[in-house]
């Protein structure tokens, strides 16, 4: 590439029609061709070889194309097509000289150059100068006649050509003047058109169609130089402003942007070189098409490097970014507009269609970004939802009321800040994740209010489990004919208070009727529940109650005294007294009755296990008599409601019997006194030992103080208590208790022994054994009480201690 400081030149195609793809890229940066857009112009010349085409467009243009060396004879000097830009002249302005025709040098091959050539200049030229000399006009085979042919046919070879300017240059002009010589060429070049062979489409087209014609006249560069150089000034102004309206270009309507023009031109020569008829309107959109696609990709490429956009993806990662949607807009925005710039001047469908792609790209290249950044925005104002509904609740406010005003609040505000964070270009719906906003807050509040419904009914339920478990029981205890009416009272007025309770505090749930009836009626059930519940534990420890109620009435009088045992009491009417009740005590605990029904357990009970006659009758008849309590159900009762069946109720009878009788017996044994013949003979007998104990008073001080001894670990031990409930219990009891009562009463002993000895000690030791068994006795109540606890441990029975005996 030869460049001067006005104007720069280059090979376009050389002489071998090879395209110079790099050479006309080199050339179009340097003379900043691109920026042009559609602001810019193409001339092309074509004429015989040697007839001065390069001199006309150096004087013309201001250009450096090389000239024939005329002392070196006339010879071939352009080689292919070259190309300069013209200097000095508004707007950009680019010529192309094209090789000579009816050259010598290409003998036979000059016709396919040359229309390959000729073809080429007017599809990408807007004026096309036909050098010509001035004594060929008229003559029939002048050199001009083959060249305006080639020029007509190939524009048979253009779909839908553009209107390009010819100007026919007459050079060495005559006297002749150019009124005289212009209808002349006007003729024969319209003879040349009607001449050429056209499609049908074209058959009747008049020259006009496809070509402005203008003819200048210039007078002989060599001979007339200054004339020459004046009359090209002149005509180089008329290239001023060429594209304007009214301009010497033609209509311009294949133009390509300058942007596009080296493609262009390479694609148009790859056709003709091809052989292929030129679709100047499919070109165009084919070069629109690989232009705008080449410039869509730079400015994807370079809004992925954008530092704006880096950092503005980088922070949406770690949180929410104010301004998201104007900040992301902005840049996208500034992508698109430097393609729209760049590709104003290219095919508007084209154009579109590949900004929309651009477009769709760059959305879909930073639509994960938003979705981080909405994602943000949820988990963000779940989280502040939480917090704010949990401070709600906490501070008073209703739960129905405080979930309502805060999903409104927040809601409100994810709204508004997603649409702080929509893209206006992108118009994105954000109603999914608003949704799954909506859902994540409506399980947080379904949750919450489950677990305070949870905790709400546990609180009752534990209030009505402490109000009415340990009342059941105290009255289950002591039961007697008012026991279930009392429970029934009982449970009526908790559960009146805990069911209003809970409705009030459901008020503030806005609960479907429904369910907040269901949720009433099963704390109703709970409290129903905890009595039978406890009903059913007591029950399962009747017999202990028995036989504690057994006791307490058989050792104590109708005043709650301990009884005095004189051996004058009536021990089988005590007996059927106690066990009267404790049958009372059976009845009551054999069913619950919370209902009205009414039964017959207590009478059956009576009859078939107290009542003396009706036992004679059954043992007298028992082959022929029906035994009530051989039953599994009671009459009137339903199975839910027993508690203990009338088979079971025998066999606790029957136990309960078995080990009550050794107190009825042991106190038998204590009123029982040895006849007056006993009496006698123990005297008659004893008298010897009687009389040694007179003798040796020592002796009797040694029985005395063992029978002291032995009368203070019978009450320390509490023999009698310990087998008022059996054999085998009384002497498991006395066996733990035996040694460390026994080594308690030595120490005391000892210890008495250490005081100051008296004139007596006969009376000393006897005062000490007195004061040690007065100790044992006081200590007695609390000495019967340990052994009770021993007793019930080993039987899993707690029970009350037995009356002291004086």
């Amino acid at each position: 590439m030869a460049t001067s400081d006005e104007c720069c030149s280059v090979q376009l195609i050389d002489g071998d029609g090879s395209f110079n793809d790099t050479g006309i890229e080199s050339f179009i940066k340097e003379v900043k061709l691109h920026e042009c857009g559609l602001s810019y112009a193409v001339v092309s010349i074509m004429g015989p070889q040697s007839s001065g085409k390069s001199t006309l467009l150096n004087n013309l243009f201001y250009t450096n194309f090389r000239e024939m060396d005329a002392f070196k004879g006339r010879s071939q000097t352009t080689k292919g097509i070259w190309m300069a830009k013209c200097a000095g002249i508004e707007p950009c302005t680019i010529v192309m000289d094209l090789e000579g025709t009816d050259g010598r040098e290409r003998g036979e091959d000059d016709t396919a150059f040359e229309k390959q050539s000729a073809l080429f200049a007017l599809a990408v030229s807007d004026i096309v100068l036909i050098n010509m000399w001035c004594h060929d006009i008229g003559r029939e085979q002048a050199a001009n006649k083959p060249l305006l042919k080639t020029v007509f046919q190939v524009m048979m070879r253009l779909f839908s050509p553009r209107k390009t300017t010819l100007m026919f240059v007459i050079r060495d002009k005559t006297r002749t003047p150019l009124e005289n010589l212009e209808p002349v060429l006007r003729e024969d070049i319209q003879k040349i058109w009607d001449s050429v062979p056209k499609p049908q489409a074209h058959k009747e087209t008049p020259l006009s169609e496809f070509f402005n014609v203008e003819v200048v006249a210039l007078s002989s560069y060599e001979e007339k130089e200054e004339q020459f150089k004046e009359q090209v000034a002149n005509l180089r102004q008329r290239f001023n402003h060429s594209i304007a309206p009214g301009g010497l270009a033609g209509d311009r309507r294949g133009v390509v942007p300058a942007s596009g023009f080296s493609f262009s031109a390479q694609q148009i020569w790859k056709v003709i070189k091809e052989n292929k008829d030129l679709d100047l309107p499919a070109h165009k959109v084919m070069v629109a098409t690989v232009r705008c696609e080449e410039i869509a990709n730079e400015k994807f490429t370079g809004f992925t490097a954008n530092e704006n956009w880096c950092l503005l993806e980088e922070a949406v990662q770690s949180g929410p970014v104010a301004g998201f949607g104007k900040k992301l807009n902005s840049i996208l925005c500034t992508s698109l507009s430097e393609y729209d710039a760049e590709a104003t001047y290219f095919d508007e469908g084209v154009r579109s269609a590949k900004r929309k792609q651009l477009e769709e790209k760059l959305l879909q290249l930073v639509q994960p970004a938003y979705l981080s950044m909405l994602g943000h925005l949820r988990s963000g104002s779940l989280e502040k939802f939480k917090e704010a509904f949990e401070e709600a609740l906490n501070g008073g406010e209703g739960f129905s009321l405080a979930a309502r005003n805060c999903t409104e609040s927040y809601m409100a505000l994810f709204d508004e800040r997603c649409t702080d964070a929509n893209v206006e270009l992108a118009n994105w719906d954000c109603s999914k994740v608003r949704d799954k906003l909506c859902r994540d807050i409506d399980t947080h509040v379904a949750s919450v209010c489950a677990a305070k419904l949870l905790e709400l009914t546990s609180s009752y339920e534990a209030k009505l489990n402490e109000a009415l478990a340990g009342p059941v029981e105290a009255l289950l205890d002591g039961a007697n004919n008012e026991t279930w009416p009392s429970i029934k009272k009982l449970l009526q007025r908790e559960t009146v208070s805990a069911v209003s309770g809970l409705s009030s505090a459901l008020s503030g749930f806005e609960m479907d009727a429904k369910d907040k009836e269901k949720m009433l009626t099963n704390l109703q059930d709970y409290a129903r529940g905890v009595v039978e519940a406890k009903a059913r534990e007591e029950a399962g420890r009747v017999l202990i109650r028995m036989k504690d109620r057994f006791s307490t009435l058989f050792s104590h009088d109708s005043d709650s005294m301990p009884r005095v045992w004189t051996g004058k009491e009536d021990i089988r009417a005590i007996t059927k007294t106690a066990r009267s009740a404790s049958l009372k005590l059976l009845s009551v605990m054999a069913a619950i009755r919370l209902d009205d029904d009414v039964d017959n357990i207590e009478n059956t009970l009576t009859s078939a296990l107290v009542d003396t006659k009706s036992n004679a009758a059954v043992t007298d008849k028992s082959i022929t008599t029906f035994d009530p309590l051989a039953s599994s159900t009671w009459e009137q009762v339903p199975p839910a409601k027993t508690l203990i069946t009338p088979v079971q109720c025998k066999s606790l009878w029957r136990q309960f019997r078995a080990e009550t009788e050794y107190s009825e017996a042991s106190r038998r044994n204590n009123n029982w006194m040895p006849p007056p013949w006993a009496i006698v003979a123990l005297v008659v007998l004893g008298f010897n030992e009687f009389m040694t104990l007179l003798r040796n008073p020592l002796y009797l001080g040694v029985l005395f103080v063992g029978y002291l001894t032995v009368k203070a670990l019978w009450v320390q031990l509490n023999i009698s208590g310990e087998f008022q409930h059996g054999v085998l219990p009384g002497l498991l009891s006395i066996s733990t208790k035996f040694l460390p009562t026994v080594m308690n009463l030595l120490t005391k002993l000892a210890e008495q022994g250490q005081s100051p000895a008296t004139n007596n000690p006969q009376t000393n030791v006897g005062a000490a054994a007195f004061k040690s068994f007065q100790n044992g006795s006081s200590s007695s109540s609390t000495s019967s009480t340990a052994s009770s606890g021993v007793t019930a441990s080993g039987n899993d029975i707690d029970y009350s201690s037995p009356p002291k005996e004086d």
